[in-house]
């Protein structure tokens, strides 16, 4: 079972090849859409295990979603302006290619990335391999508080950056690249990050604009630039 609510239409995904048994995505990430909508893809594998499950169930039943699917209908009210908002993002992501939209993604997490090691920040992730090319998460030097942060870069530039989450409330900050998204639009996200450090007094270094910079223009074509983390 793998959740790629962020993954799907980000990066390279194969539901069958990849001999997945269930899919779990949302509208909200990749596909660009508001929240609202969810795929799922089901093996027959999955499906099976399901009819032999006799717990009691409805809202979370596949059953009824896939009998009336083949009338091109739903069992329930559907979400319908998102459908036809899906039809044109899918349009959209046909005309750019899908390989040229997970390229996209990976340059533009592989540029964010060095705009972080250029500031002297941390990564939340530790493994290379592991990098999303949807997102990073910074963290911030112990001592500081992430949210205030992410409250002053709000409150001067009117964006918003991601929280951390669970443990890492209050200590990281993250940073989307995912989506309708271009280089212009992330020098821009990583050029109020880097002002907002200087205004809420956050230790760094300068230059992360100028480094993630160089990535884009091709410069530095290193896909992941590994740091030092505080935390897994």
């Amino acid at each position: 079972m793998v959740d790629t609510i962020s993954g799907l239409a980000s990066l390279e995904y194969e539901h069958d090849a990849w001999g997945i048994d269930i899919s779990v995505a949302g509208s909200q990430k990749g596909m660009m859409l508001p929240p609202g909508l969810s795929f799922n893809a089901v093996s027959e594998k999955a499906l099976a295990a399901s009819k032999a499950n006799t717990s009691l169930r409805s809202y979370w039943d596949w059953h009824d979603m896939i009998a009336i699917n083949k009338l091109g209908t739903f069992p329930y009210t559907p979400a319908t302006n998102l459908l036809f908002a899906l039809k044109e993002a899918i349009a959209m992501l046909e005309e750019e290619g899908l390989d040229n939209v997970f390229a996209r993604h990976m340059r533009h997490g592989a540029a964010t990335r060095a705009a972080a090691k250029a500031w002297g920040l941390d990564l939340v992730c530790l493994d290379p391999h592991s990098y999303s090319p949807a997102l990073t998460a910074v963290m911030v030097p112990d001592g500081h508080d992430a949210d205030a942060f992410r409250k002053v870069v709000l409150e001067n530039f009117d964006m918003s950056l991601g929280t951390g989450l669970g443990k890492l409330k209050g200590k990281a900050f993250r940073i989307g690249h995912i989506g309708h998204f271009n280089d212009l639009m992330l020098m821009g996200t990583l050029a109020g990050v880097e002002m907002g450090l200087d205004l809420a007094k956050v230790p760094h270094r300068g230059g992360g604009v100028l480094a993630a910079m160089e990535v884009l223009k091709g410069r530095d074509v290193v896909p992941m630039l590994k740091t030092k983390a505080a935390v897994a």
